[in-house]
């Protein structure tokens, strides 16, 4: 019983039974018509081998041979190590050993099997797992057989005591595999290569896997494949086919079909994108080195080409890598073989050398001779001296009745028995031109995964624990004190309101108090400072942003480092970003700490030191961020979208550029620029700051005035007043090569401030069209029902102070379906602007979205930002219970209304990022299958 991994069966699966004619000259008159019992119907017949196939599923091979006085009965079953789930590797070859521990007929099978003087064995691979039995040509012997294996089909004991023992004797068989460096080495090989197929599974599969499986789950693993319509029987050597015919169906014919479906594996390993390696360190006595490629299964037209590729590398004295690094002494072995498969599998190439010898020298031989496959092109003697010896193969196998089995259970796993006859056809009509071009289309780095073994005599491993009984671990534990409860808080505007303690004095910050209980006694706070005005800030965006980047990075008396240090033993979250015209700090933490947290921002703010060396770290930060971004999609859309939609010149702060213009802003500033702008920008007269949770409210705000209260910037601040753009509609696509996802942006710009008549209808209508939890229009139409993206919605934007709003919508989605996803999206609109909303869809929209503000008020951090920058605006909560009271009041005519008079879809542009060249050239190709003479790969 083995696993089938080595290349001793080469033969084997590179030909089978059938070179010429099968049959001796004197069997090849036309054979007498054989009775078809009842139920078995008749398949194909080619060269000798005929098909038939049971009521129950089973399918039958019968090759008469009467050249030899024995038998061989051989079954497939098509299951094997491909099939395998997590935590079951190993068990389709577990379950091989355990059927040889008897059935219900045949309670000792191993004394059978001598008995009737048999040379049995089984074998387990990637797609297959067969038994089969050679023996002496008799009725009696061909009987036991076949009620053998029909017996054990069904009726194999799989008893938990029997596997109590044979798992020991697999275990065993694995560990023999793992004394062999150069079979660890291609384990690891393979599994590099494989991410997600489970040809990246050994057969033998994973020690623990084997030691832990339940009885329970073998046996339903063997109740599901080892099943009638699961399995092809083959009979070859002397027999009478209708006699022999009669007899399967005897024994294997009252087997019932059974009612369960099997459903086809259906895992497709990604393109490889890149070289891969393995370095594996054990005890040994010689090194190695290994190439690994992905090719095609073993049913395609090209494999006969890699077939003949890589035995006019491998072949000795003559092949390739024999000259490269035998004949040269670079390495002391060499050999390269691939094997049939169902699904895309793969060739591999190793050399092994004494461990004095340079692995270095002979990994470099190794990777030019492949490499060099495709330009230096095999000699038509070359490929017919590969030819020769393969096509020998073939023609030497049939001479061997008993192998018959084994030889076609490869192909019988790949598909079916006759792609062992389209094998031998093809590999005839093999060309230098066809191995040429299989070489050029596999033999890619980017295709490759590389395996080093490097002796180590003692080597140094890291054997990680399992995980600890976690039932005693947590049995008496008690945990600590219970920390301090929060209050039932009410989150209605009108107890927000009542509850917040402001302080607005002109020139100085201006502040929102809101203390309450909370658990932990934890309080959030933000703090805005705004600065300078439209034509002060002119071409400085770059350095307004990179000073704000600046502050949290060393001030006058601390260094980055003691920052970080004393916000983690104050337990306090401090995030300071900004750029444009102001800067913000975002604050997290509890009620004893705060007051120690606002001094240290205080000093952030104050006194950044502006280290030249920081600087210089946060550059090259930035620059490689910009880099990271100028292929992606998304970065390509919404940069596209910014600058269209919003095209303010060149010197405004609030410019989009490109990333070029990026890099070049960046590498341009200066850190003297920074500490001018801190020096004229910085300051509290303008700013806002709010605190929400459990603090002492005279305490902050005595802390807040003594820090930041007299802290004034030279440059005088004035708001940034937002033009409205009237864009005219252009479409734009973006090219975005080797990205499998791309990204459409669309939007138009609406004349619209929060406080205009239209703007709660238009807030619900945008709930409704693109808004909600996978429950908008859009999220039905096009996750939903199409399936085309992942994420998809539509955002609504109205400024508080200008007309200046926006309508937008996104959906990232596969390249190949652009037109579906702008058919999809158009229509949709198209319905909102011509049909309307319902009134159930906006009453359910209405519900929901007074819901979620209510839940926004009560996130500490959500309310503590809109307290702060209602301080700017000069409002109070007063605004949302007046904006949800209106709300409230919606008519499905006012929604839609506001809907059709202000979302125009003419109007709208769409920008599309993605790779659509690869997409289009896909879609017109059609994925045709390859074939020898063609260089397209299915």
């Amino acid at each position: 019983m083995t696993t089938f991994t080595k290349r001793v069966y080469r033969g084997l699966l590179s030909a089978t039974l059938l070179a010429g004619s099968l049959l001796p000259a004197s069997a090849q008159d036309k054979p007498a018509a054989v009775a078809l019992p009842a139920g078995v119907t008749k398949g194909a017949s080619v060269e000798g081998i005929t098909e038939y196939t049971l009521k129950n599923g089973l399918k039958v091979l019968l090759f008469p041979d009467p050249s030899k006085p024995t038998i061989t009965v051989n079954i497939t079953y098509l299951v094997g190590s491909r099939h395998e789930g997590l935590g079951e590797t190993g068990m389709a070859h577990l379950l091989e050993h355990m059927v040889f521990k008897g059935s219900t007929k045949h309670p000792n099978i191993p004394q059978e099997l001598t008995a009737h003087g048999a040379r049995p064995n089984g074998t387990t691979w990637l797609d297959r797992t067969n038994y089969f039995e050679t023996f002496s040509a008799t009725d009696e012997n061909l009987k036991w057989a076949l009620d053998l294996e029909s017996d054990r089909m069904v009726n194999s004991f799989i008893k938990k005591e029997d596997l109590a023992t044979e798992f020991s004797v697999v275990r065993n068989e694995f560990e023999m595999g793992e004394n062999s460096p150069q079979n660890v080495l291609n384990e690891r090989v393979v599994s590099s290569a494989y991410l997600w197929h489970t040809y990246g599974n050994s057969t033998i599969g994973n020690r623990s896997d084997i030691e832990k499986v339940p009885i329970e789950n073998l046996q339903a693993f063997y109740k599901k494949f080892y099943q009638p319509d699961n399995a092809v029987l083959v009979v070859a050597g002397k027999i009478d086919e209708g006699k022999t015919l009669a007899l399967v169906n005897e024994y294997f014919g009252p087997i019932p079909r059974p009612t369960r479906v099997l459903q086809p594996t259906y895992s497709i390993e990604p393109v490889q994108d890149g070289e891969r390696s393995v370095t594996l360190r054990r005890v040994g006595d010689t090194k190695v080195v290994s190439a690994l490629y992905h090719i095609m299964p073993g049913s395609h037209p090209d494999y006969p080409a890699m077939d003949v590729l890589t035995e006019l590398l491998t072949n000795e004295p003559s092949g390739r890598l024999y000259k490269a690094l035998i004949e040269t002494k670079k390495a002391s072995q060499q050999y390269g073989y691939s094997f049939t498969t169902k699904d895309p599998g793969y060739v591999y190439f190793a050399v092994e050398m004494l461990k004095e010898k340079s692995i270095e020298d002979a990994q470099a031989a190794l990777l030019n001779t492949l490499d060099s496959v495709t330009i230096k092109a095999p000699t038509k003697e070359e490929v017919e001296r590969a030819k020769a010896k393969l096509l020998k193969d073939v023609e030497l196998s049939f001479k061997s009745a008993e192998r018959v089995g084994l030889a076609m259970s490869e192909y019988i796993a790949t598909g079916d028995w006759r792609l062992g006859f389209l094998y031998r056809d093809a590999l005839e009509k093999v060309t230098p031109a066809d191995v040429q071009r299989v070489a050029k289309f596999y033999f890619k780095p980017s295709n490759r995964t590389i395996g080093l073994f490097i002796p180590e005599p003692n080597p140094d491993r890291v054997e990680v624990p399992s995980a600890p009984d976690i039932a005693a671990m947590v049995k008496d534990y008690k945990g600590r004190a219970l920390v301090a409860q929060g209050e039932a808080f009410d989150p209605s505007p009108t107890n927000i309101d009542g509850r917040t303690r402001r302080s607005e004095q002109p020139n100085t910050i201006e502040l929102a108090l809101l203390p309450k209980s909370t658990r932990g006694n934890e309080v959030n706070a933000r703090l805005t400072l705004r600065y300078g005005d439209q034509k002060s800030l002119a071409n400085k965006g770059t350095i307004s942003a990179l000073t704000a980047s600046m502050l949290d990075k060393g001030t006058t008396t601390r260094s980055r480092q003691q920052i970080k240090d004393e916000l983690d033993k104050l337990k306090a979250q401090v995030n300071v970003f900004g750029g444009g015209n102001q800067v913000n700090v975002v604050i997290k933490t509890t009620k004893e700490n705060l007051p120690a947290v606002v001094k240290l921002v205080s000093d952030v703010l104050k006194n950044p030191v502006f280290d030249a060396n920081e600087f210089e770290k946060l550059k090259q930060e930035q620059l490689a961020g910009i880099e990271s971004q100028r292929s992606e999609p998304q970065a390509l859309a919404f940069t596209a979208f910014q600058r269209q939609m919003s095209p303010y010149a060149k010197d405004d702060v609030r410019y989009t550029m490109t990333p070029d213009e990026e890099v070049a802003a960046i590498n341009a500033t200066k850190l003297d620029d920074l500490k001018q702008f801190h020096k004229d920008f910085y300051g509290a007269q303008n700013a806002t700051m709010a605190v929400v949770g459990d603090f002492d409210e005279a305490a902050v705000k005595k802390m807040v005035n003594s820090e930041l209260g007299t802290w004034k910037a030279k440059k005088p601040f004035s708001r940034l007043v937002s033009p409205f753009y009237d864009i005219k509609p252009t479409p734009q696509t973006i090219e975005a090569p080797d990205k499998a996802n791309a990204l459409m942006v669309a939007g138009v710009n609406i004349p619209l401030r929060d406080d205009d008549p239209d703007y709660p209808a238009l807030v619900l209508g945008n709930y409704i069209l693109g808004g909600g939890f996978l429950n908008s229009r859009l999220a039905v139409r096009i996750r939903q029902k199409e399936g085309i993206s992942y994420g998809v919605g539509s955002q609504l934007q109205a400024n508080p102070l200008d007309k200046t709003g926006m309508f937008m919508t996104y959906a990232i989605y596969n390249p190949e379906n652009a037109e579906r996803l702008e058919k999809a999206f158009r229509e949709e609109l198209d319905k909102v602007v011509k049909d309307g909303f319902t009134a159930d869809e906006i009453q359910a929209a209405r519900s929901g979205l007074l819901q979620s503000r209510v839940v926004s008020r009560a996130q500490d951090p959500s309310l503590v930002g809109t307290l702060n920058n209602y301080l700017y605006l000069n409002r109070t909560m007063a605004w949302d219970a007046d904006f949800e009271k209106k709300m409230e009041s919606l008519t499905p005519e006012q929604v839609n209304a506001a809907m059709k008079k202000h979302i125009d879809p003419a109007k709208i542009s769409i920008i599309k990022a993605g790779d659509f060249a690869k997409a289009a050239k896909k879609i017109a190709e059609q994925q045709p299958a390859s074939s020898v003479g063609s260089g397209k790969k299915n």
